[in-house]
């Protein structure tokens, strides 16, 4: 089999793509980067592609909101991300990639007026957060998140908090497999590998918020990142792409060999090995 074709898709402000990119060609498949008025002009690249990755960074300045004016510019060609799926393909947003999804309204549920039910917001503390933070595996259907359960990966992000609107049952979105990812507390301040974070208490998604910096950002939930119910989407605020080699991680030092492949590189590979 060929290596599945990535469309990486940039946008003046969009700053991780190169790693994405890196991350996806680590793993085996076969990455090209276009810009945003590319897209726009021509959007054949999404037909030939098998997955489309929107990175991180921060679109247009996040001038009017985060993701905000790279969604508006792309609803004109959602019929096409949409029949990107249809097929059999994927879809990653990660940070500013996953505000995006959120503003076309492809992740979060949308009751019957059309309106989205949750968005992507300033994190409680009001100031941006950098730090690595320990994460749970809820979908474990989710294409990209196969075989992994706990772990650790970097956040980067002032506007990273899920708020949703009132009366949304997240136990209904539990249940629907809409949750993918959650903050958790950590089992160990040194340990980038599968064991890092505590999952002996099982997710409850209307359980306490925690407290920063397990939960960096105050997400209700403990959300980190959303699929959709096919398993076939994921956005997350998290950074994978930069978790794939141990050496990424503050405490590698302390890290063995046996930790590879990293739980980063991992989420990639996933993506590769389902058209394998």
């Amino acid at each position: 089999m060929s290596a599945p074709r990535v469309c990486l898709l940039r946008a003046p402000g969009t700053n991780c793509d190169e790693e994405t990119a890196y991350a996806f060609e680590t793993a085996g498949g076969q990455p090209a980067t276009w810009h945003l008025n590319r897209i726009l002009e021509d959007a054949s690249a999404l037909d030939d592609a098998q997955i489309l990755c929107l990175p991180g960074g921060f679109s247009f300045g996040d001038d009017v909101g985060a993701g905000v004016l790279f969604a508006d510019r792309l609803k004109t060609v959602r019929d096409r991300i949409v029949g990107l799926l249809d097929r059999g393909g994927l879809v990653l947003g990660i940070c500013n990639g996953f505000q995006v999804l959120m503003n076309l309204g492809l992740l979060g549920d949308h009751g019957e007026s059309g309106e989205p039910s949750a968005t992507l917001t300033w994190n409680t503390s009001g100031r941006y957060d950098a730090r690595w933070v320990p994460l749970r595996t809820v979908n474990t259907e989710n294409v990209f998140l196969r075989g992994l359960e706990t772990f650790e990966w970097p956040i980067a992000h002032a506007e990273g908090r899920l708020a949703v609107a009132d009366g949304v049952d997240l136990a209904d979105w539990h249940a629907r497999g809409l949750i993918a990812l959650a903050y958790s507390e950590p089992a160990s301040s040194d340990s980038a590998s599968s064991d890092s974070a505590s999952s002996d208490v099982p997710y409850d998604p209307a359980g306490a918020i925690l407290e920063p910096p397990a939960n960096p950002n105050g997400s209700s939930g403990n959300i980190a990142g959303l699929s959709n119910e096919a398993g076939t989407i994921l956005g997350l605020m998290p950074h994978p792409e930069r978790a794939i080699r141990r050496t990424h991680h503050p405490a590698w030092t302390r890290q063995p060999a046996s930790c590879e492949p990293m739980p980063g590189l991992r989420l990639f590979q996933n993506a590769v090995a389902h058209f394998a």
